[in-house]
């Protein structure tokens, strides 16, 4: 029984807003929605670890429901700061000057249980990496703050991930 009851953490998240457009700032937010380390990849590879682990445990694939709900957030945040600094938000990222359409192709889809939750936990602090770079270096404060506030429900998913592990590796001994 995992101890966890909530998958965000409760402080409120900050207004969506920006300073100002900026081309540099939307291509790191587009980075977010549309890269193979972005909100959009782990929404699909949550649902996909959902659906598969269903009928073998139960728990874990809500627990996967509804981190991707969180995500799925994640991703409607960073695409309203995406269109509001000056991009269009589509799943997408920029790769030098051309667009880089988001593909499933972006995910790795282990199927045993300790491989998929370890593959989660790495995604989650890719992310908390990530967002930490861009809020030091983003000048704007409303996207840095969304970014800090964001890490801390990343932060909650590294730990219910760690409590998953050390669950499912006891039950295998």
């Amino acid at each position: 029984m995992l101890s966890f009851t909530s998958f965000s953490d409760p402080c409120p998240y900050p207004p969506l807003r920006v300073e100002r457009p900026n081309p540099l700032y939307a291509s790191e937010m587009l980075s977010n929605i549309g890269a193979c380390n972005s909100e959009m990849s782990a929404v699909s590879l949550y649902l996909y670890d959902s659906t598969i682990l269903t009928p073998v445990n139960r728990e874990f694939a809500d627990v996967f429901h509804k981190i991707s709900m969180v995500e799925m957030r994640h991703l409607n945040i960073f695409s309203h700061l995406a269109h509001m600094l000056g991009a269009d938000p589509r799943l997408w990222t920029c790769s030098g000057k051309r667009p880089c359409y988001w593909s499933p192709a972006c995910n790795h889809y282990p199927r045993q249980l300790v491989p998929l939750l370890k593959n989660a936990l790495q995604g989650e602090q890719d992310a908390i990496l990530k967002y930490r770079r861009q809020a030091d270096q983003i000048c704007d404060a409303y996207v840095a703050d969304l970014l800090n506030r964001i890490i801390l429900d990343e932060q909650i998913h590294v730990e219910i991930f760690r409590e998953m592990i050390e669950i499912s590796t006891a039950s295998s001994l």
